[in-house]
């Protein structure tokens, strides 16, 4: 960057992350709304040339990233309800750990790299195929069925202590 534009940048920064963050912390809570004004300005300044309007492309960008802040902790509530409620593992002790990590952790390696790459890494499943070299459709398969073989542990694991 030129010096013009550095001191364009620091200017802008100083102008607008504290609101920035201060509207983002309306919306999520104080660590997360400067982890999304910090990843907003990022991205603003990797296209630092080409945006006419950064204060509209923070505000953009940041309402953009708090709705798939939203959106990842919901998937993860709804996750970790599925896995405790329907899934569960019994360990050789034949005693029942409903542990989300226990359960995730028994799952076979092909089942379990796609949970938590899609659920806990938040990757969609386009991503998740690329990462594992998988079709888009052998991963939703392995999805299924690891949420299924988790439902399966969980029903056992309740039989046993009801």
């Amino acid at each position: 960057m030129k010096r013009s534009r550095k001191k364009a940048a620091s200017e802008l920064f100083a102008a607008l992350y504290p609101r920035l963050a201060g509207w983002c912390g309306r919306l999520v809570d104080d660590e997360t709304a400067h982890e999304i004004a910090s990843e907003a300005f990022t991205r603003l300044w990797a296209r630092w040339t080409t945006v006419e309007e950064p204060r509209g492309f923070l505000y953009i960008t940041a309402a953009n990233l708090v709705r798939d802040h939203w959106r990842k902790v919901q998937r993860e509530r709804r996750a970790m309800r599925e896995a405790t409620t329907e899934a569960a593992v019994r360990p050789d002790t034949g005693q029942a750990d409903p542990s989300v990590r226990l359960l995730v952790q028994s799952l076979p390696e092909r089942l379990r790299v796609p949970i938590l790459l899609h659920y806990y890494a938040d990757m969609p499943i386009r991503e998740v195929a690329a990462l594992t070299g998988r079709k888009e459709g052998t991963v939703k398969a392995d999805l299924h069925a690891a949420r299924e073989l988790l439902r399966l542990h969980l029903r056992r694991s309740l039989d046993h202590t009801v």
